[in-house]
């Protein structure tokens, strides 16, 4: 692909998902669905104009704005919600991994597709997509909510799963290594993710003043290198490159430059985040879909359910009411960009070629349902047990303030 062509993919990329947001938003939809509109429309599965033949060609613009949507989310997350929560967000995260995977893995099994094929479906249902669930956070302006905590714990847990269980799967459906490499893997995420929990918790003073700049351009300059470095690095070790930026916007949330970080870096999250899905679009093939689209829509039904009982849990353990239980429900949601991982590293190993249209649509469908369910979540709120008298806050209209009085 030419300078030229790079640039026009680029800039197409870019207009074409702002029209199309402007255009969602004035009907009242969310951005997520529509940038991934955009990249199925401009990609090469669909006919008409093509954009770009190869999603590969915005590879990079796509992994940058994963990594600054997690370092965000890690700016957000204060280190003293882990010294209080850190036990509870630990077992929701585990409670909502033992659900979600465990039915994954069982409808693996049921569809009769493989052992291999089952697991790779387990990490399918079973993992978030940070990226959409940072998203939604942010448009939904939930991140001050009290089950905006819970949530982003659920999410580290996963990405620590994420990282170990990447490990362990590749030798398994590829065959081609033993259970001592396999072991090494493993051990080598779990060190590196160790290093960051350690500079998390005891470096923040120290990485503080490497950062300490009264200039707003060295500062970005500084900690979009720091986290782009660090992803990179971790690739290498095994882990995922969204939970080292996540770990990196922890440590730097927490130093004193933490708050005007946070503001430099929110035009750059929101631009590169919208190539992330754009790109997420173009490997998508609507014709494919219809051969496996029962199975899709079972396990869209099975992630459903299987998150309300995950919030339910959830609400038991930080005893939240029902519209807090029916936030954290819907919000994690989502599915993304793991399974898409997971459909790449299928399609090398050779597994079943129902595999890939399968993950394509199952993640297209909640891509589009949970940011829209999300922002109704007051509507599955209704019919959850516990508490609602926010709920009734919310649906009652608060009274105008009056004019303050000037004195006179």
């Amino acid at each position: 692909m030419g300078h030229a062509d790079t640039l026009l993919a680029m800039g197409g990329a870019f207009v074409a998902t702002a029209f199309l947001a402007r255009l969602g938003g004035r009907i009242g939809l969310p951005t997520i669905p529509l940038f991934i509109l955009a990249g199925i429309l401009l990609g090469p599965n669909t006919p008409g104009f093509v954009l770009l033949e190869d999603q590969h060609d915005l590879e990079m613009l796509s992994a940058l704005g994963l990594v600054l949507l997690l370092f965000y989310l890690g700016l957000e997350f204060h280190m003293d919600d882990l010294k209080t929560g850190g036990k509870k967000m630990a077992v929701a995260g585990t409670i909502y991994l033992a659900l979600n995977v465990g039915a994954g893995l069982a409808f693996g099994f049921a569809l009769g597709w493989g052992t291999s094929e089952a697991l790779v479906l387990a990490g399918v249902l079973g993992i978030s997509s940070s990226a959409i669930v940072t998203k939604i956070l942010v448009d939904a302006g939930r991140i001050g909510n009290p089950e905006t905590k819970p949530i982003l714990g659920i999410i580290v847990v996963e990405d620590i799963f994420l990282a170990l269980y990447l490990a362990a799967l590749q030798p398994i459906i590829s065959g081609s290594e033993g259970a001592g490499e396999t072991a090494w893997q493993i051990a080598k995420a779990f060190g590196f993710l160790l290093v960051l929990a350690i500079a998390a918790r005891w470096g923040t003073q120290i990485i503080g003043r490497l950062f300490a700049t009264k200039d707003d351009e060295l500062l970005t300059i500084s900690f979009l290198g720091a986290a782009v470095l660090v992803s990179g690095i971790a690739e290498n070790f095994g882990v995922a490159d969204a939970i080292a930026a996540f770990m990196v916007g922890l440590i730097l949330g927490n130093t004193a430059s933490g708050e005007r970080i946070r503001e430099l870096v929110h035009p750059l999250r929101d631009a590169f985040a919208a190539i992330f899905f754009f790109g997420f679009g173009l490997s998508i093939a609507p014709g494919d879909l219809p051969t496996v689209i029962w199975p899709v829509l079972i396990a869209v039904a099975i992630t459903l359910a299987m998150n309300v009982g995950a919030g339910l849990f959830t609400a038991r353990i930080y005893g939240f009411g029902a519209l807090p239980t029916a936030n954290v429900s819907t919000t994690l949601l989502a599915r993304g960009e793991f399974a898409l991982i997971l459909a790449t590293m299928a399609a090398a190993a050779g597994l079943d070629d129902r595999l890939s249209p399968f993950i394509a649509g199952y993640v297209l469908i909640l891509a589009v349902l949970a940011p829209m369910i999300a922002g109704r979540s007051h509507w599955l709120a209704r019919i959850l047990p516990g508490d609602k008298s926010d709920l009734r806050k919310r649906e009652v209209p608060q009274p105008e303030p009056e004019p303050a009085s000037s004195g006179r």
